[in-house]
């Protein structure tokens, strides 16, 4: 007799428990579902859509005594095998290009040649490069800017987006993961009373499958 109400109580607490998993979420992936969403769409248009790129160069020139340091640089990373090539830039030179153009450089392994260093800038929305010659100490600068089209698209992507933003996708999709599943399970306990629970959900899955298949080659 007790059977009825038992079954309706533990009903009631893990409808309770599902809808509280549910909408905290929900709101943790609430933002960022939007800007998936918006972006997604922007991606699959990319093409019409795209903007005109503007590409931004600069010139300059080391003093003599800054060269010769690189060049004394140069011989240890080229002599240093383990290195293949490949060392961040000096903090002097860090230092030089921070306060000429305002770039952060630190952090960043650079390509040493014979006569040049070539650095690699890529970013969200753009790219970027910085290449110096050692021969005559001339340094040069070329940084592409796609727009903030590019850069939210770039965000969906995760492309150069660095570590923080690496984490944060990460979360996001923890938590719309627990969204979704904490959503077919109230739809599970609530599908007795909508007959259309079952067909509606089976068509998010049957329909994507058919136009991979008979679409897709």
């Amino acid at each position: 007799m007790n059977a009825a109400p038992t079954d309706n109580r533990r009903r009631a607490y893990w409808l309770k428990t599902l809808h509280e998993w549910h909408w905290v979420s929900s709101a943790i992936c609430l933002i960022g579902m939007v800007l998936f969403s918006v972006t997604g769409f922007t991606l699959n248009h990319a093409g019409q859509i795209e903007g005109k790129p503007q590409v931004t160069r600069l010139h300059a020139t080391i003093d003599e005594a800054l060269r010769t340091r690189l060049e004394a640089t140069m011989a240890e990373v080229k002599s240093n095998t383990a290195l293949k090539g490949k060392a961040a830039l000096p903090a002097e030179l860090q230092a030089w290009v921070r306060q000429r153009w305002d770039i952060d450089t630190a952090g960043r392994e650079a390509e040493w040649s014979d006569d040049e260093i070539y650095l690699s800038l890529p970013r969200p929305g753009g790219d970027a490069w910085l290449r110096l010659s050692l021969a005559d100490g001339e340094a040069e600068y070329e940084r592409t800017d796609r727009g903030w089209l590019s850069y939210f698209n770039d965000l969906h992507k995760g492309r150069n987006t660095g570590t923080a933003w690496s984490w944060f996708i990460d979360i996001f999709a923890g938590a719309a993961l627990v969204f979704s599943i904490t959503g077919l399970f109230i739809l599970k306990m609530h599908a007795g009373n909508r007959p259309f629970t079952w067909p509606m959900v089976g068509m998010g899955l049957v329909v994507p499958v058919l136009l991979a298949l008979l679409f897709i080659h």
